[in-house]
């Protein structure tokens, strides 16, 4: 029996909860108040009819920040996602079992879109989710980086009937192309050099849940027909062997890139474009959708507990945001970490916006271009980028698949400005991450 004892955050608001009946179409979900007993015995708040539940089988009590389930000294026990506790943390789509019973914990529930916003075109959108979720059709969602399509990936899944199965994300400009065909498909024992044991794939990891193909427009060529056919046929084939293996997957995946243009480029395949592109969300920038910028600034400064002074709001309304959303969210973080418990004005931010060279006009230095600028202001773009991409590979400790991850480009381009900038990774992995102040 296994017991989770986690504090919960003692300053976060109370939260609403629900139980779900399980697999149990049209059923009311069971709102959970400070505190409900389950169990036969019709005291109980919520009586379940279960030969198999004991009279007063568990109780689920509202701490705040979040719920916590309790079992009674059931005869039969309480189990959570299949292993039986004792005390245990609910979170958003645990499955919960009172003999043989079964609800799913939900927060909020609701028939409305969990993501909203007050820009008329993007909330048309948003309000298609419910039924884009409803459905088994793949997804294709295209935006610029920093928009928050994972979010949005991650919200489908959570309103779909595969909920309760895994969500896996595969970045596939993250890898190289030697290794993402056994990142998608798997391997075999022996089917290159160090491949010293079979080895799942993303498409058996996420077998009747949900695969997140990330950076879809970066998909090397040669993998786009295996990846169709995999689409196609409902089924895989792992590096190294002859046999097939029936897929249960849905398909979302994203991508920054223009794969129209992409495919008259002859970079991406049409017919892999149109099996991707049935159901369609263009996630628009910060900078067109300004209707929602101070409830995103209220909402990451709540989560990280830092205040603006209104003056200092003033300036970031007016800053570019090329990095969009995430760009917004990282600055609050770092506004958090560099003045706790100050209220910011607006010369405070030069500390925290001077760090983004995105700042710039041009800023094209982390895009996937692949020119450097040139003249007295291209030197300096080029000092700032070179001086980002060593502190964080310092940091990561030469590991570029890290390093292009946090600073948001593709591992290939991180390859080739280490190339143009003459950074030595062996003196990299050498350095004191403690010294890069």
């Amino acid at each position: 029996m296994e017991t989770q004892r986690i504090p919960l955050d003692p300053l976060a608001e109370p939260a609403k909860g629900f139980l779900v009946p399980f697999l149990r179409p049209g059923a009311q979900p069971i709102p959970v108040g400070d505190f409900v007993t389950i169990g036969r015995d019709p005291s109980c708040q919520v009586v379940i009819n279960d030969s198999f539940a004991s009279s007063r089988h568990a109780r689920i009590e509202r701490r705040t920040g979040g719920f916590v389930i309790r079992d009674l000294k059931s005869r039969n026990g309480t189990f959570l996602n299949g292993s039986q506790i004792s005390e245990a943390i609910l979170t958003v789509n645990d499955r919960v079992r009172f003999g043989e019973t079964v609800f799913l914990f939900a927060e909020a529930f609701t028939d409305k879109p969990t993501l909203s916003s007050k820009n008329a075109a993007w909330q048309a959108q948003l309000e298609r989710l419910p039924a884009f979720s409803a459905t088994d059709f793949p997804v294709l969602i295209t935006g610029p980086s920093g928009s928050g399509k994972e979010i949005l990936a991650r919200s489908i899944h959570d309103k779909s009937l595969r909920a309760n199965r895994p969500f896996v994300s595969i970045n596939c400009s993250a890898l190289s192309e030697s290794l993402i065909e056994s990142e998608l498909f798997g391997h075999v024992k022996g089917s290159f050099t160090g491949a010293t044991h079979d080895r799942k794939g993303a498409f058996e990891s996420a077998r009747g849940g949900t695969l997140f193909l990330d950076e879809i427009g970066d998909l090397p060529i040669s993998l786009q027909p295996k990846l169709l056919r995999a689409l196609e046929n409902n089924e895989i084939r792992p590096v190294g062997s002859d046999r097939a293996i029936e897929t249960d997957v849905r398909i979302l995946a994203a991508t920054h890139k223009n794969l129209v243009a992409q495919v008259k480029l002859g970079r991406f395949r049409e017919d892999l474009y149109y099996r991707l592109n049935v159901c369609q969300l263009r996630p628009p920038g910060l900078k067109d959708r300004p209707e929602d910028f101070d409830d995103l600034v209220y909402h990451f400064a709540k989560q990280f507990r830092v205040r603006f002074s209104f003056t200092a709001l003033q300036r970031l309304r007016e800053h570019s945001w090329p990095g969009n959303v995430r760009e917004l969210k990282n600055l609050v973080a770092r506004a958090s970490a560099y003045f706790p418990g100050k209220h910011i004005q607006p010369n405070d931010l030069d500390a925290v916006l001077e760090s983004l060279p995105a700042q710039t006009t041009s800023s094209p230095q982390m895009s996937a271009g692949l020119e450097l600028p040139t003249g007295t202001n291209g030197s300096i773009i080029k000092e700032i980028e070179r001086e980002m991409i060593v502190r964080r590979l310092v940091a990561n400790q030469g590991n570029q698949r890290r390093t292009a991850q946090e600073l948001g480009i593709p591992k290939s381009t991180l390859h080739d400005r280490i190339k143009a900038y003459s950074i030595d990774l062996k003196e990299i992995v050498k350095m004191d991450p403690e010294l890069m102040v």
